[in-house]
């Protein structure tokens, strides 16, 4: 036995071991919030390219139709303050559907689309719980909540168009009906009471781009809107095919309790059924008419707009009401600097 040695086993004590965990759990704790940015970065590269794959349909549906789509159609009847119950018709978004490689989905409905403003057909409402990859945010939450009136089983989206306004009694989301141009009506963040609030893509109305007074280069023609899902799924937000404010419309976003992009106003959207979440930058009155909406993401410190040119730019929450109201009013003759 005389070659036998005793071998001795090494192994961690119980204190090494707890100190090589705490190490990896600090590298974990450091690496998490790039590995957030990275991804953040990436979903915000991927939004920005899901607006301006919106805005160049926009633009071919233009070429098409020598104007803009319309926000929504609404024949007379059509009630405009409430969505429940209402025969409203196709939105911007179903009638931009073959300009972003839908064309099967737009023609299973074309003709009920192409009846809609002379008979109220609302046929073209079987593919609203259609759910299409580039018309939601990956920034975003919510999107396997569908809205769950009119019918219910409306899938959610991200994006709106602008159709300008100016927010009353009343009158913030029909203001610009037909192409109308409203007058302000208050001195907003100090703003003079001549300025006009005209909008690209209002009810029953779609500007021609040669025929935006403002310029193409410096109005907005879509923006963000975030999805109200997380807060109920009656709350109207983010909803692609329904073509109301904060569904798919922004309108009167520069007036009265809404002042710039993801404000954290008390009771700033107005719209059926939507939730005031104010401190989260999703404030509402859920009693209120639909009169107007606010642009929102959960990008960090501001959205992603596209300007009616197809340029596509990101916007602070810093940006001032005047430069904010600048950029959406096609025509109150100023330029945003921000």
């Amino acid at each position: 036995m005389h070659g036998l040695r005793r071998r001795s086993r090494s192994a961690f004590t119980l204190i090494e071991l707890l100190v090589v965990i705490a190490i990896i759990a600090i590298l974990i704790g450091l690496l998490l919030p790039a590995v957030q940015k990275v991804r953040e970065a990436a979903a915000r590269i991927q939004c920005g390219n899901n607006i301006k794959q919106l805005a160049l349909a926009c633009h071919n549906y233009h070429d098409v139709n020598s104007t803009l789509p319309p926000a929504v159609l609404m024949v007379a009847n059509a009630n405009r303050v409430t969505a429940t119950g209402s025969n409203f018709g196709p939105n911007w978004m179903v009638l931009v559907l073959p300009y972003m490689e839908q064309d099967n989905l737009y023609k299973s409905v074309s003709a009920s689309i192409l009846n809609y403003p002379a008979t109220g057909d609302a046929a073209w409402r079987v593919i609203r719980g259609t759910q299409i990859k580039n018309f939601r945010c990956p920034s975003d939450i919510g999107h396997g909540v569908p809205w769950s009136l009119a019918g219910g089983g409306w899938a959610r989206g991200n994006y709106g168009c602008n159709a300008g306004g100016i927010h009353g009694p009343n009158v913030g989301w029909q203001s610009t009906e037909n192409g109308q141009s409203p007058t302000n009506d208050w001195a907003w963040g100090g703003l003079p009471v001549t300025l006009r609030g005209g909008g690209v893509m209002c009810i029953n109305w779609g500007a021609a781009l040669n025929r935006i007074r403002d310029g193409t280069s410096n109005t907005a023609l879509l923006g963000e809107v975030r999805v109200g899902s997380y807060l109920g799924d009656v709350d109207p937000r983010g909803t692609w095919a329904l073509g109301f404010p904060g569904a798919s419309v922004i309108c009167a976003n520069y007036t009265w309790d809404c002042t710039n992009p993801n404000d954290t106003n008390d009771y700033a959207d107005d719209g059926e059924g939507a939730i005031n979440d104010s401190q989260n930058g999703m404030g509402a009155w859920p009693g209120c008419p639909f009169q107007q909406a606010q642009s929102r993401s959960r990008h960090t410190g501001g959205v992603q707009v596209a300007n009616c040119d197809g340029s596509v730019r990101f916007v602070r929450n810093s940006i001032s009401q005047a430069n904010w109201w600048y950029l959406w009013a096609s025509d109150d003759g100023q330029t945003s600097t921000e």
